[in-house]
């Protein structure tokens, strides 16, 4: 892989924009080719106030993260929220929705908000099994929440206070990695599906896609010579700059790194200019049946 099939840079200074229309239509082609769009002149800024928050000593226990819930605002993960944690993500999740809405014009009005998260500590150097360690190369998909199709677009922002770099593996095509493990993946399972959701263990009834979805990411990490041999390339992410990616389509896998905020969003597959590209559609092409 070459790193222009892997990475696009944009010229954007701005959270609010104006965008012009030739970003808007950069972004959104390599973001559906399944590339990451990096924006290289856009950092999130840190006030006065809020430095006091950069501390991975938040952290409650093992967490890995701090997460804000955009219908309650409730904080999760964090061990103590002092005053300025709730009002730093929350700008973040407004700024984000801001540049997102903006800058990828075309699904600005399907898009919908999910979790701001905060990352406060040093990725490198943490254990974690196998499953749960976004060191090794992996597609997002959610275990307690179906998506149905819907894509997991991510917006990220390097906030780190010392300059250090967030250092990432980008993967190959989603259509390579279906192809790789489509026959161990497993049919759907409708009854499970529905046992689960009566039994609370999800958020609504998963569809085969999202079954097929979680399969994947967990073979994936599981898979010691997937995780060696796998074509990919390092990239890193300086502080003061944003990035997005569709992650349930780029397999991608966080090295090093601390202090980054993230922002996800879901976008349902009709809003996508090629919906062809995405994941479910990938997923039914080659199965021959449809997935949600």
């Amino acid at each position: 892989m070459q790193p222009e099939q892997v990475v696009t840079e944009l010229p954007v200074t701005g959270w609010t924009g104006p965008f012009d229309p030739m970003s808007t239509r950069a972004a959104v082609a390599a973001l559906e080719a399944g590339r990451v769009v990096m924006l290289p002149q856009l950092a999130f800024e840190v006030t006065e106030a809020e430095r006091a928050v950069l501390s991975a000593g938040l952290l409650s226990g093992k967490r890995k993260n701090i997460s804000l819930e955009p219908a309650t605002g409730k904080i999760g993960g964090a061990a103590d929220v002092p005053e300025p944690l709730a009002a730093f993500m929350g700008r973040f999740a407004a700024q984000a929705e801001i540049l997102a809405r903006g800058l990828l014009a075309p699904y600005s009005r399907p898009l919908r908000l999910g979790r701001t998260s905060f990352r406060p500590a040093e990725i490198a150097g943490r254990d974690y099994s196998p499953r749960k360690d976004d060191k090794r190369l992996h597609v997002d998909a959610f275990p307690t929440r179906p998506t149905h199709g819907d894509r997991i677009l991510r917006l990220f922002s390097n906030v780190a206070p010392d300059g250090r770099a967030r250092e990432w593996r980008v993967g190959e095509p989603f259509g390579d990695l279906a192809s790789r493990y489509l026959k161990t993946l497993p049919a759907p399972a409708a009854t499970r599906a529905r046992l689960y959701a009566m039994l609370g263990l999800t958020k609504g009834v998963q569809s085969g896609y999202d079954q097929m979805m979680l399969a994947l990411h967990d073979q994936m990490k599981l898979d010691e010579t997937y995780q060696t041999t796998a074509p990919a390339l390092p990239w890193s992410f300086p502080a003061g700059t944003t990035w997005m990616v569709f992650t349930d389509q780029v397999p991608h896998a966080a090295l090093a790194g601390h202090f980054a905020l993230e922002q996800t969003f879901y976008l349902p597959v009709s809003a996508m200019v090629s919906p062809e590209t995405a994941p479910l559609r990938v997923l039914e092409r080659l199965t021959g049946r449809v997935l949600a």
